[in-house]
């Protein structure tokens, strides 16, 4: 599978031939600034959460794609209100078989209001599991314990996780919750967009290299094959 970063937590993959974009914050991300948002193509938008770090494209990229959003009822009650109807609702713990493969909504541990200050619904992660590889993505959460049950429904070809501590995890956080989804390939997201999640990038590729695993930090508007 091709994924392609576009900076903070806004990332596409390409499987089955079609395009799964995930968290579309772009305009306003000084960090993005040379990446044309109107070009961006996408079969399907999946959002984590409702925080606008993380749905801030959403609703212009699903206008003009026609893509079907996946997001939380609370989400999808909100798109639909600012005229986007091909949405998919869903909510922890359930999953749904799309054409691409099947994705189930998993805990993540956070807060999730929506830009108008609504309730955005429960915070989720998403694993999808296709015929071309699986993969997880955290979406932004905390370390947790029921990250030890990903590898009872899949085995993970790669995960997408959250680096830069103060509202997720932290690099150390995220190496242990590869070691709870027994992944060992991760593209690390949700960092150096703010003061608050500044890292160091080369100590985190370190610590992922001295656990056995390889962490990738594409820079934006890469892509790479995972």
């Amino acid at each position: 599978m091709k994924l392609t970063y576009y900076g903070h937590s806004c990332f596409l993959v390409e499987v089955k031939g079609k395009k799964l974009l995930f968290d579309p914050f772009i305009t306003y991300n000084e960090l993005a600034k040379d990446i044309d948002v109107n070009s961006i193509e996408a079969d399907y938008i999946l959002l984590s959460h409702g925080h606008a770090d993380h749905i801030a494209d959403a609703v212009s990229i699903a206008s003009r794609t026609g893509a079907t959003v996946v997001a939380s009822w609370e989400i999808h009650e909100w798109l639909n209100k600012q005229g986007i109807t091909a949405t998919h609702p869903m909510n922890t713990g359930g999953k749904w078989s799309f054409d691409f493969g099947t994705v189930k909504c998993v805990v993540a541990q956070h807060s999730s209001g929506l830009p108008d200050g609504s309730y955005g619904g429960n915070p989720m992660g998403f694993l999808c599991m296709t015929d071309e590889g699986n993969f997880y993505y955290s979406g932004d959460t905390a370390l947790t314990l029921d990250m030890q049950l990903i590898p009872v429904w899949s085995k993970l070809d790669f995960s997408i996780l959250p680096l830069g501590d103060n509202f997720t995890m932290d690099v150390e956080d995220a190496v242990r919750c590869a070691d709870f989804v027994q992944c060992n390939r991760v593209v690390g997201v949700h960092y150096n967009t703010f003061g608050f999640i500044k890292i160091d990038t080369e100590a985190a590729k370190q610590s992922f290299a001295a656990a056995g695993k390889e962490l990738f930090l594409p820079p934006i508007g890469a892509s790479i094959d995972l």
